[in-house]
């Protein structure tokens, strides 16, 4: 919207009215901050929420993959047609073996519940959820017949244990003899200590050679399952869909839709809800912009009766009230977006000081699954925030703007 000199001139002059109208300018200054909290309020919700989602896909899909084939009977003997079928099919991009099995723990006295997954050694090394996360040891430590293992650092702090001391991992099903079925017990020394960020993993994941998973476990050749990636997570169904017909009496396909259904679900309706809610403020943020509006008007009907009869048009008249409502707006969006970026980029450390200060802990892992606060921020997602909230501002301006246009100069001046 181009501006005249004189447009531009009163339109900053209502904006900053004179010192016999500062409740006028306080009710503007409290819509500008009304703007400025809630795009500030949905830019860290809404990119939070979408870290939940991202960090806990990244994660889960890392270890997992976007689909697994696992046997019915929990073991998969022909997994090696299964694993050299997955790699031709159309779409999938990496497959890989792997065991998964929950057992025993113990070191010094205490007892852990485990959940020991067997890699091969090139997956242990090149894993991207693995890759970069090892807080002590080291991964190529990792190897068939080394007798070492690594473990969560959550496990490590759990049963006190570090890097250089072995544990004992315990199989209940063992062998059987004549006096009863003996558990299988096996030392392992620590190798490494990784921290995904999981909290659920990194509180009980082991990770040994699939060679040493196969001895403990008594699988002799076979496998748990079989880990497939693709190349478009989103469209796992249809490209995993021609393995599954084929090897439908053999094992069953569980992708990463099904395996975190619940979890993903519940992100998606809380992150629209919380849109919704948080909307509400942008929406009464423009409300105040109209009523601080409105007051303007009242109080400079003198002026722009005056302002009618030296020539000014009514378009003209729109023209400033709406510059003056939008621009509020406008300044609301521009700080609320810093304020948010801000508040991102220190979030963490936010968390901490409230913690500190409340002496409350805010961030139980245990509860929020992740270790820390996540976030990412999708910039379609701002510009959808901040155009929204221009929008709901150049809307407010509208009546008051058409209520100043359409102002009778002769009615107002009558009496003058």
């Amino acid at each position: 919207m181009i501006l005249s000199p004189l447009e531009y001139m009163m339109a900053k002059r209502y904006l900053l009215p004179g010192k016999g109208e500062r409740f006028i300018t306080m009710v503007a200054g409290i819509s500008l901050v009304a703007v400025m909290l809630g795009v500030a309020a949905l830019i860290v919700v809404m990119s939070v929420m979408n870290g939940f989602r991202a960090e806990l896909f990244e994660k889960s899909v890392g270890l997992n993959g976007h689909a697994i084939v696992q046997g019915y009977d929990g073991r998969l003997s022909d997994w090696r047609a299964i694993l050299k079928e997955a790699k031709k099919t159309p779409g999938v991009v990496d497959a890989t073996p792997l065991i998964d099995q929950p057992l025993l723990s113990t070191f010094n006295g205490r007892a852990q519940a485990v959940l020991v997954r067997g890699m091969t050694v090139e997956n242990i090394r090149n894993n991207p959820s693995l890759k970069g996360k090892t807080l002590v040891g080291d991964m190529h430590d990792i190897t068939e017949d080394s007798e070492r293992i690594a473990i969560g650092a959550g496990l490590a702090r759990s049963i006190g244990a570090t890097v250089g001391q072995s544990i004992t991992i315990i199989n209940p099903q063992g062998r059987p003899t004549p006096f009863g079925t003996v558990p299988r017990e096996i030392s392992y020394q620590i190798g490494a200590i990784f921290e995904i960020g999981i909290y659920d993993y990194d509180k009980a994941m082991v990770i040994l050679p699939m060679k040493d998973a196969q001895l403990l476990l008594l699988m002799g050749d076979d496998v748990g399952l079989i880990e497939i990636k693709t190349n478009d997570a989103d469209n796992v169904d249809e490209i995993i869909k021609p393995l599954a017909e084929k090897f439908i009496n053999e094992a069953q396909i569980v992708n990463w839709k099904t395996l975190n259904s619940s979890l993903f679900e519940a992100l998606a309706v809380e992150r629209v809800v919380m849109f919704v809610i948080l909307s509400i403020i942008i929406l009464n943020a423009a409300f105040n912009i109209l009523s601080s509006l409105i007051m303007l008007v009242r109080a400079k009907t003198r002026d722009i009766a005056i302002l009618r009869t030296m020539g000014a048009s009514r378009r003209s008249l729109l023209k400033i009230f709406i510059t003056v409502g939008t621009l509020i707006g406008t300044l609301g969006v521009a700080a609320g977006t810093a304020i948010g970026f801000i508040f991102l980029y220190f979030r963490q450390n936010i968390v901490n000081f409230v913690e500190w200060a409340t002496g409350q802990n805010l961030w139980d892992p245990s509860i929020r699954v992740l270790i820390e606060l996540p976030s990412k921020t999708e910039a379609a997602e701002v510009i959808g925030i901040c155009a929204l909230t221009i929008l709901l501002s150049f809307l407010a301006t509208l009546y008051p703007a058409f209520k100043a246009a359409n102002t009778d100069p002769v009615q107002v001046l009558r009496y003058e």
